[in-house]
């Protein structure tokens, strides 16, 4: 026996799960297949075909595996035979168009126990995604065609009874319309064919048989081909191309924490959210102010505490965290948020704010809606702010008006954060990306520090008159402004206007075009 495989025959081997992960969008993945993600301690996978979010459900410890280095048979070989829980992803589903049939009878042959979890196809998860349904009231058949290989007999496909659906035939679109041209397919006959299905770069055309082949000319692969009277639902059912930001990528200039909610609310309109950190969060150079703070809150000393931002909650917590105390050490105190997102992040820590602004989300809304002290009802006059070194004063000022007296702490420092990678920079000055989200004033003077200028393709989006009136100081052009100083409000506003921009270009006559395909040798969509 090899040094290579002593006490490899010793160990229990482990269990290898073949794995569908979709066609492409990371949301089609199966619960089953996060659960086995989730308990891989080995994953054997083409990672030039795996998206990121994918592998986001492994372990951290979880060690992953490129088929683009060797032999998948090997490395799940080997993996499994070390005793560990093996998942071997393919694209799509397994049992179509894959090898699953080979590398699962090598595990049976080797005494591996495995098992196959299905994945959504790209036979039923493209036309799903394209607005084709396969099957109507008239067409109840339908034939699925892998032209990968070629000498297809098109006569057997002739019947204008079933939908084809076309695999790989990227490179052949001649070869398959002539030949079910020649078949007895009318030239009429309805075609379509999708590139880059479920991605947010997904294309599709429609067309018939005779005007396929200079229809899909430069179409990128992989692209499916679906024959049949369904394409004609096309118009109708068009959900996901038809998305108001379909395919924007935006730049979201906020940490990954800070931006989840903001992000989430991109991808439900088709766009494709890059969060780029434009600050950096530090401790305070001197936490004995927060240790303080910390215990007056805890004794008493306070009859409030003002948030103003998700970091101020995150540093309160991680302090709390250090003394071993937790939302409870806010029993019988008064919680104030300044807006929705720091509200979320108090309910998450435990604790339910007792005010929140319903209008303007800022220090001025807050005071808008603040109480005067009272004497006879409020026992203590003090008010806690946790808050960022850099932070103005007219909340203060607003609550000493009122009778308050007031606590500036601070809970943490910001910093600018080092510049993005090369790529983005490019990309952010030569638009590439369609557009940029400016959630602050700091967020404008801090990504053009550390980035540069966005291009004047770019369509600029902020969250209120002081950040627009920062954004033009810098030279930029405002186009979107949000109706409300809220995250959520402003990925609507960019919204409603990039539904607008489509309908307008629908309306000309135009090509639909992102604005970063505005730009000078871009390319363009047809």
């Amino acid at each position: 026996m090899s040094p290579s495989n002593v006490g490899e025959n010793d160990t229990t081997p482990g269990t290898v799960s073949f794995v569908g992960m979709g066609p492409g969008d990371p949301g089609l993945l199966t619960l089953r297949a996060v659960t086995k993600l989730g308990q891989a301690d080995t994953v054997v996978v083409s990672r030039a075909d795996c998206p990121a979010e994918i592998l986001a459900h492994c372990r951290p410890d979880a060690e992953i595996l490129d088929t683009a280095e060797q032999d998948p048979v090997e490395l799940t070989d080997r993996a499994a035979r070390r005793g560990h829980e093996v998942v071997r992803l393919f694209r799509g589903d397994p049992g179509v168009g894959c090898a699953v049939h080979e590398e699962a009878e090598a595990c049976g042959r080797a005494g591996i126990p495995f098992e196959i979890v299905p994945g959504v196809s790209a036979i039923t998860g493209v036309p799903a995604y394209a607005g084709i349904p396969l099957t109507d009231a008239r067409t109840r058949e339908v034939r699925v065609i892998d032209a990968r290989a070629g000498g297809v007999d098109w006569e057997d496909f002739s019947s204008p009874e079933a939908t084809l659906v076309i695999l790989g035939a990227e490179g052949t679109v001649a070869e398959v319309t002539k030949g079910l041209i020649a078949a007895g397919r009318p030239e009429s006959t309805p075609a379509a064919m999708t590139g880059l299905g479920t991605t947010t770069e997904q294309e599709t055309v429609v067309s018939t048989l005779q005007r396929l082949v200079p229809d899909t000319k430069g179409m990128e692969a992989p692209a499916m081909i679906i024959v049949g009277d369904v394409v004609d639902w096309r118009d109708r059912l068009s959900w996901f191309e038809t998305k108001a930001l379909f395919g924007w990528r935006v730049l979201v200039p906020r940490t990954k924490e800070q931006a989840a909610t903001l992000s989430d609310r991109l991808r439900s309109y088709g766009a494709v959210p890059e969060e780029v950190p434009t600050i950096s969060v530090e401790p305070p150079r001197t936490p004995q102010q927060m240790d303080r703070a910390v215990k007056g809150l805890v004794t008493g000393r306070y009859e409030w505490v003002v948030f103003t931002s998700t970091n101020a909650v995150r540093a309160v917590r991680e302090k709390f965290d250090d003394y071993g105390l937790d939302a409870r050490a806010f029993a019988g105190l008064k919680v104030a948020a300044v807006g929705e997102q720091t509200a979320r992040a108090l309910v998450e820590f435990g604790v339910s704010p007792d005010l929140v602004p319903t209008g303007q989300q800022s220090g001025e809304g807050l005071l808008e809606v603040w109480p005067p002290y009272d004497k006879d009802l409020d026992p203590i006059n003090r008010v806690l702010l946790p808050r960022a070194d850099i932070a103005t004063d007219v909340l203060i000022a607003g609550l000493t008006e009122l009778g308050w007296e007031c606590d500036d702490v601070t809970a943490y420092r910001t910093v600018r954060a080092a510049p993005p990678p090369e790529d983005i920079r490019v990309a952010i000055k030569g638009g590439g990306f369609d557009a940029v989200l400016f959630t602050s004033s700091s967020t404008v003077r801090n990504l053009i520090g550390i980035a540069g200028k966005p291009h004047n393709v770019t369509v600029i989006a902020v969250i209120g008159p002081q950040t627009a009136k920062t954004a033009e100081e810098y030279g930029l052009r405002v186009d979107v402004m949000a109706e409300k100083p809220s995250a959520l409000a402003l990925a609507e506003a960019l919204a409603e206007y990039g539904a607008k921009r489509r309908a307008a270009q629908i309306e000309a006559g135009d090509p639909l075009r992102k604005p970063s395909q505005m730009r000078r040798g871009a390319r363009r969509r047809r």
